[in-house]
Formats: C-alpha cells, sequence, structure tokens
C-alpha cells in the first residue's frame, strides 16, 4: 500500500498531464470565442448603424415635450370656452354667498338682489375661463417660442404648430369671450325695473 508501482506512477503522471493540457485548451478555446464574440458584435453594430434612419441616429431633443405642450394649449383654451369645473364650483359658491346675503339683508331691491345672487356668479365663471384662456395663450405662445431657443437646426414637427396655434387661437377667442362677460358687454344681468 504505501508503495507504488511504475505503471501506478505513469498512469498518475500521464492523468496530470492531460489535465494541464485540456485546461489550456479549454482556455485558448475560450480566447478564441471572445474575440469572435466580440468582432461579431462590432460587425453588428456597424451594421445596425447603417440600417437605422438619419433621425434616429441624432441625438437631441425629440420634441414630445413640445407636442405635449401644444395639446394641453388646445385643452386649455377649449375649456376656456366651454367652462370648467372649478368655474362651476365658483359660480354655485358665489350663487350661495349672494343669497345668503339676500336673506339677511332687510331691503328689497331687486337690482341688488341680482347683482348679488346672479351677477358675482356670472363674474365668477367669467373669471375662471380667463384664467384657462390665458394658461391657454402662455402655454401656445411657448411652444410655438420654444425652437428659438432649442435646437436650431431641427424643425418643429408640423403637427406641433398646428395644434399650439390652435391652442392659441382658442386661448384669444375664450380669453375675449371672458373678458366681455366679466364686463357685462356679453350677456349682461337683466334689469329690475
Amino acid at each position: 500500500m504505501g508503495t507504488k508501482t511504475a505503471d501506478e506512477t505513469g498512469a498518475e503522471t500521464g492523468a496530470e498531464a492531460t489535465t494541464d493540457e485540456q485546461k489550456v485548451s479549454v482556455a485558448k478555446t475560450d480566447e478564441v470565442t471572445e474575440a469572435e464574440d466580440s468582432t461579431a458584435a462590432d460587425e453588428i453594430t456597424a451594421d445596425d448603424e447603417d440600417e437605422l434612419p438619419e433621425a434616429a441616429r441624432e441625438e437631441g431633443p425629440t420634441g414630445v415635450g413640445q407636442g405635449a405642450g401644444a395639446v394641453v394649449s388646445a385643452a386649455l383654451g377649449f375649456v376656456s370656452l366651454t367652462g370648467s369645473w372649478i368655474g362651476t364650483i365658483a359660480s354655485a359658491r358665489q350663487s350661495l354667498i349672494g343669497q345668503l346675503h339676500a336673506q339677511t339683508a332687510t331691503s328689497s331691491d331687486v337690482a341688488k338682489l341680482l347683482d348679488e345672487g346672479y351677477g358675482d356668479a356670472w363674474k365668477a365663471t367669467a373669471l375662471w375661463s380667463g384664467v384657462f384662456a390665458l394658461f391657454a395663450l402662455v402655454v401656445g405662445v411657448g411652444v410655438l417660442a420654444r425652437p428659438a431657443f432649442g435646437a436650431p437646426g431641427k424643425p418643429q414637427a408640423v403637427w406641433i404648430k398646428s395644434v399650439a396655434w390652435g391652442g392659441v387661437a382658442l386661448g384669444v377667442i375664450g380669453l375675449l369671450l371672458a373678458v366681455l362677460k366679466y364686463t357685462g358687454l356679453l350677456l349682461d344681468l337683466p334689469s329690475a325695473g
């Protein structure tokens, strides 16, 4: 047990040599495979860049924010014309305040009752419509002016300009109508007498 024969020693030496050769062979194979993989990856990257459109290869602003701003401008302009939940709540609040004042007042002046009960509510609605119209106008003008301060070589998409101009137009119309309603030039309260 303590002594080894020549055959056993040779067999052990041969086994150790075989495993060392296998380790070197496996290491060389791994290096070759890694080199082929990196070369293939470089070729794929170069081929993919040729297939990409010019716009995808350039880095820079995509116009998503400008598009969103244009849509927001148009939506705010539309809300300024049709009315908003905030305007409705403000109108109802002013109407309630006017009714409370009318019940506590000792005078029976109909003009004053109309003004406090309905006139203030009408003005509150006009005021909130004007606020939405002003926001629509500011956002729309901001979107239209953005290319002058951004990437000057990249033109703004046509649909963004169109929607932004729509928002500006709705904002101007909404602001004009709000001012006319607030001042009483459009649909003024009926006279009491």
